[in-house]
């Protein structure tokens, strides 16, 4: 067990700032997280827990702006503080500090600041896709815990990157990169324009389409995936527009017929099983 007298813990006391106030203004981003989010300010959001940090860390896309540490957590963040740069603010905090700035506790006791650089265009983002690829379209998911499921099961998959339409909401939300667990900040994505626009876009990009629907006429492990292959989701209940799926190829998740849909999310990874490099089907085995 590290001493307190040990290089590394002479490194954090100098590293850090300790605050006792919950009401510090340095400490105002943190404030009520749960009932507020930094999503739309400037490219702002709040990142919670070791592995999120780790991923946050490890994306040049984006950077850290300050970092809010329980006390007992301190020690165990060594290598993250190491790899900050030397400017960013890490403030640290008692239990019950945290608690109070949190306004519920915060049992993870890991908090940052994060901020995205630019955020990539739909057009740039599918210009940029390798010649095989795998895509997520998503159109109207407005449920913050389906989003960063969604998110997890690209990044196990592999899936290149995520398109969804103005509808859906921010996968920089706190919950959704949490439920994520920081794949949020590892998948590159675009929010931007129609889902008609989109669609437009990977058709002209020379993508095959597949819409999942419960109506679908052709199961999943019956379509043939090819080296472009696109995979369209709608939110819960409604799912895509009727107008969209009359234009495109539709694809079901065969169950049983005593039941109505699967979540969006799990239907989200069965269907990257199918598709993804894993499968001996898959778009990159062809």
């Amino acid at each position: 067990m590290t001493s307190s007298g040990s290089p590394d813990c002479q490194w954090l006391e100098r590293r850090v700032t300790r605050v006792s106030e919950a009401g510090d203004e340095r400490l105002a981003p943190y404030r009520n997280v749960r009932e507020r989010d930094l999503v739309g300010r400037g490219g702002r959001f709040i990142a919670e827990g070791k592995v999120v940090l780790n991923v946050l860390l490890s994306n040049p896309a984006f950077a850290v702006e300050s970092l809010l540490i329980l006390e007992n957590r301190l020690v165990g963040l060594t290598e993250q503080l190491q790899r900050c740069p030397a400017d960013v603010p890490v403030f640290c905090v008692s239990r019950e500090t945290m608690d109070a700035i949190a306004g519920f506790p915060m049992h993870r006791g890991i908090l940052a600041v994060g901020r995205r650089s630019a955020p990539h265009s739909l057009q740039m983002l599918v210009e940029t896709l390798p010649e095989k690829a795998l895509v997520v379209v998503l159109c109207g998911i407005s449920n913050h815990d389906n989003m960063g499921s969604i998110f997890r099961n690209a990044a196990a998959f592999e899936a290149d990157c995520i398109l969804m339409d103005e509808t859906s909401c921010d996968p920089l939300y706190r919950k959704a990169i949490r439920v994520s667990v920081g794949a949020a900040l590892k998948v590159p994505f675009a929010r931007q324009g129609s889902i008609e626009t989109i669609v437009d876009g990977l058709r002209h990009a020379g993508f095959e389409l597949f819409a999942l629907s419960p109506s679908g006429k052709t199961s999943i492990y019956d379509a043939e995936p090819s080296p472009r292959t696109a995979l369209l989701l709608g939110t819960e209940g409604e799912g895509l527009p009727k107008a969209l799926l009359q234009q495109l190829r539709t694809v079901n998740i065969p169950m049983s017929s005593s039941f109505d849909s699967l979540n969006v999310a799990t239907a989200s990874g069965i269907a990257l099983s199918r598709f993804s490099r894993f499968s001996s089907l898959g778009r990159r085995g062809l």
